[in-house]
């Protein structure tokens, strides 16, 4: 019989838990939950090699261990840190951290576009997260902003490098989940940008998760954007026998209509992995292909934070109150005065937005 491994003691922000030898600040916080763990923009479990790029999660410790209890000098990436027997760690509980975690905040937003009110990652994007926290409410940079020209990567993906922070998830994504990768960072300084070298599209299976990785809008899904606010869509469990993936997905509904298909992911913003074992990255086939309800299997609602604004009009376990109208009418069901579709002063009658494989766009609106 194998022994066990020893666990080691860590305390972040006053709280002491034991871990495995080996794991990182992040991850020794995250077991804890809550405002303890620190944000992370380009940190992702699941992808070798990731972290250290965006030093959002930096973090203060204030005793290296029970052997050596002297403090680290300088703020460390807690992604790239592992915990020490004894380790004090400090994150909120530590201005240094605040005042360092705010200023990063404000150089990520230096270059970034006010593109929340035309963009598909608003409501379930990590950087707008970051910013209401610790942004700032005007910014101190009077330089122009920098720009890039859109690139085409195929007729599933957009890419709006105005948008990227440059956290490297969907090169390593590409990397990791493609037989050959085609797209990585370009030049360098403020000139670093994502691009294919020469306009490639990206058309491997498995792409399409570097939509699911990245943590702000831009890598958008095409077959998604301008059709539909994520608040406004309904996220449920579904799953369908793939040959290619696990096949379990969440699909962001309204009504009875499948308006995008994404991976499931946890309370961190990262992939769960499948009930069937291994890792739950899904194929372009399932995310962009299979749009209709009969093509899945529907399990429930998904588990959605409450503080999330996605959560708004999204109840789990509650009972749905009886139907009164038939009672008040004496057993008759009521009668359909119109149909929304055909009364409509705003969608075209003869189209439905879920069902254009492609970006809605004026056209399409009465």
């Amino acid at each position: 019989m194998s022994e066990e491994r020893k666990l080691i003691k860590v305390t972040i922000d006053n709280i002491t838990i034991d871990v495995e030898p080996g794991t990182s600040i992040l991850n020794a916080a995250r077991s804890i939950g809550g405002d303890v763990a620190p944000p992370a923009m380009c940190y992702y479990s699941k992808l070798k090699g990731s972290g250290g790029k965006c030093r959002t999660c930096l973090v203060e410790v204030a005793a290296g261990s029970t052997a050596d209890p002297r403090p680290m000098p300088k703020l460390v990436a807690s992604c790239r840190t592992n915990v020490m027997d004894g380790m004090i760690v400090k994150n909120i509980t530590s201005e240094k951290v605040m005042d360092a975690r705010n200023g990063v905040v404000e150089f990520l937003l230096i270059n970034h576009p006010l593109d929340c009110p035309i963009c598909d990652q608003a409501g379930e994007c990590h950087l707008q997260d970051l910013s209401y926290e610790h942004g700032k409410e005007s910014t101190r940079y009077e330089f122009k902003r920098r720009t890039f020209e859109k690139h085409d990567l195929g007729p599933y993906i957009q890419l709006h490098m105005t948008r990227c922070i440059l956290c490297y998830r969907c090169v390593f994504t590409a990397d990791q989940l493609t037989n050959k990768r085609v797209h990585g960072v370009l030049d360098r300084g403020d000139h670093s940008e994502i691009a294919t070298f020469i306009e490639k599209n990206l058309d491997n299976d498995f792409i399409g998760n570097v939509i699911d990785v990245c943590p702000v809008g831009a890598l958008t899904d095409k077959t998604f954007r301008f059709k539909n606010r994520v608040w406004f869509t309904k996220p449920v469990d579904a799953h369908c026998n793939c040959s290619k993936c696990c096949g379990e997905v969440q699909l962001w509904m309204r009504g009875d209509e499948v308006f995008r298909v994404t991976a499931r992911k946890d309370e961190w913003g990262e992939i769960k992995d499948s009930t069937k074992g291994g890792t739950g990255w899904i194929c372009n086939e399932c995310r962009f292909e299979k749009k209709s309800l009969k093509d899945w299997v529907v399990e429930g609602p998904s588990v959605i934070n409450r503080h999330s604004v996605i959560s708004q009009g999204h109840y789990v376990d509650l009972v749905t109150p009886k139907e009164t109208i038939s009672a008040v009418m004496g057993g008759r069901s009521p009668k359909l005065l119109m149909n929304i579709h055909d009364e409509s002063d705003v969608n075209k009658q003869n189209i439905e937005l879920s069902k254009l494989n492609r970006p809605a766009h004026s056209d399409d609106f009465a």
